[in-house]
């Protein structure tokens, strides 16, 4: 299972998934549909579906023109206001295409109806793959914007929590290196949040993606995963692990917050035009 990352808009990512043996794939988070469509006939593959994890347009925006170019390619979430949505999918339901099984997650808080994609393939000894949209970051989680901490203490420690801890993490947005400098200010003694954010500002200087990271990995440096660890319930104050995920949400939104920060319909706005951007750019 070879999984492609490709970097769209500002920071984010989609990504294309490959069965090597019949060169089908599936589409996580289609947002630029010209870019995705470039990468399929570069890579030779059959686009079989395209997996949405949640309707913002920055991760939904490519599905309207691809469905119009294929009217049978199927579109999967589990949220009605996803653009071009086809199969509205459940928690714990398993899709299946060839020899790539997928596990739909269901993780509301970043959104009601925000999903995660575990991944692997049968007889391949690769590590699975977790496709975690706006849920789980590298080093972060996603702000709560139609949800609860109680919701992603569950979708973090309780539903991702609980896969293999080899499984990879492949997340939304380029967000590592601003999210470990706020764990550092949670955990300042935690050498694991040191040595990764050295490594995550070298790759950046090389422009290169820091995704995958592991779920194994995150427990050591996220400070999300860590609610339970001493020194971030010191931090914030609390140890109900709820309430440790609520109150370093609240810092981390203040954290080092632009002065010039556009307020969110703004930076809607904005994402919005930059997707128009990329649309016209190729039309």
């Amino acid at each position: 299972m070879k999984v492609k990352v490709i970097s769209v808009l500002d920071d984010n990512y989609m990504y294309l998934i490959i069965e090597e043996r019949t060169r089908d794939a599936i589409a996580v988070d289609a947002s630029v549909a010209k870019k995705l469509l470039d990468i399929v006939r570069k890579e030779n593959v059959n686009l079989k579906a395209i997996l949405t994890t949640h309707h913002h347009l920055d991760h939904s925006r490519g599905n309207a023109d691809l469905v119009q170019q294929f009217p049978e390619l199927p579109v999967y979430g589990t949220d009605d206001r996803i653009a071009g949505l086809t199969h509205r999918v459940v928690h714990n339901q398993i899709l299946k295409f060839g020899d790539i099984n997928v596990r739909c997650l269901f993780t509301p808080c970043h959104t009601s109806g925000h999903v995660c994609f575990y991944m692997w393939e049968d007889g391949c000894p690769d590590a699975p793959a977790l496709f975690s949209g706006d849920t789980l970051f590298v080093g972060g989680c996603g702000q709560f914007f139609e949800g609860t901490a109680e919701q992603m203490y569950k979708n973090l420690i309780e539903t991702l929590g609980s896969l293999p801890p080899e499984t990879k993490v492949f997340c939304g947005h380029e967000y590592t290196i601003r999210n470990l400098k706020f764990a550092l200010k949670v955990e300042p003694d935690n050498e694991h949040v040191r040595e990764k954010l050295s490594w995550a500002k070298a790759r950046d200087d090389d422009d290169i993606p820091t995704v995958p990271s592991s779920l194994e990995e995150e427990f050591l440096y996220n400070p999300f995963m860590r609610v339970r660890e001493e020194a971030v319930q010191k931090f914030t104050g609390k140890t109900d692990p709820v309430d440790v995920m609520r109150v370093l949400r609240k810092e981390k939104d203040e954290f080092k917050k632009p002065k010039d920060q556009l307020p969110i319909p703004a930076l809607l706005a904005y994402q919005w035009s930059l997707l128009n951007q990329s649309a016209s750019a190729h039309e």
